[in-house]
């Protein structure tokens, strides 16, 4: 799958998933932008990227900041002038598994900032400008925690059935304009949240794993493939979709 000549934005993409796919779209020939909140992991992404021959540029953004936001793309767009596809990966997990009453104001605070308004601020500003140039594609990371109940888990699950219901509202909108609007929801992947997940029980390996069919987590680079073909004219007529890889876990 080509994407020659694509300029890409991929927010979070110092590390996880967003990384994998910025190197996996940038393998397949498009200019990434590597935003992440961390300058030196998105840097050392970029360097990674530019050694083995693709185009990538390392930028720090905190997606809950609008104005860096507005900085972000317009910088890109300064520099390549135009924005094929932005991909909004960006997100945290909340610092305690606790239920609904016990659930701290902090995590809802910074969840929510991050995971659902840092998608909202990413796509208001990028469709300003694919409407301008009236065409475009954006992919926001969403999750099997956005599609059925996740308990101990407030604040993330709601922010990612929130990117799902902004995923959807937004392709009715734009459809018309040649913006293409689409979600990714990955299952339990390897990550660094997956890997403070495990880490609060012994046993939680095992635990999840019997909620999976196929008894196993996901990779990113796994994940990146659908971003991939998203990110590509092979997908030209999806829109309003949420990609779903989860081993299966969505059946139960």
């Amino acid at each position: 799958m080509s994407l020659e000549n694509k300029v890409v934005i991929i927010t979070g993409a110092g590390s996880g998933i967003g990384a994998a796919s910025a190197i996996l779209l940038a393998k397949h020939g498009a200019s990434v932008i590597v935003a992440d909140l961390n300058l030196k992991s998105a840097e050392s992404v970029a360097d990674k990227i530019n050694i083995a021959g693709g185009r990538a540029f390392a930028f720090q953004v905190d997606v809950s900041a609008f104005k860096e936001v507005e900085l972000l793309i317009a910088q890109a767009i300064k520099n390549h002038g135009k924005l094929d596809v932005m991909i909004n990966n960006a997100g945290i997990g909340g610092e305690n598994q606790k239920k609904t009453a016990e659930h701290t104001l902090e995590d809802w605070d910074n969840v929510i900032a991050v995971n659902q308004t840092g998608v909202f601020y990413c796509m208001k500003v990028a469709l300003g400008h694919m409407m301008k140039q009236g065409y475009g594609n954006i992919i926001n990371m969403a999750s099997l925690a956005g599609l059925k109940p996740s308990g101990y888990n407030l604040s993330y699950s709601a922010s990612k059935f929130a990117v799902v219901g902004m995923t959807k509202s937004a392709a009715l909108e734009y459809g018309r304009k040649n913006i293409r609007i689409n979600a990714v929801c990955p299952g339990y992947t390897h990550s660094a949240l997956l890997d403070k997940l495990l880490a609060s029980r012994p046993d939680m390996s095992d635990t999840l794993k019997q909620l999976i069919p196929m008894d196993r987590f996901g990779d990113a680079d796994e994940i990146a493939e659908a971003v991939l073909w998203l990110a590509s004219d092979k997908s030209k007529y999806v829109t309003g979709q949420t990609i779903t890889l989860d081993g299966g876990t969505s059946l139960l």
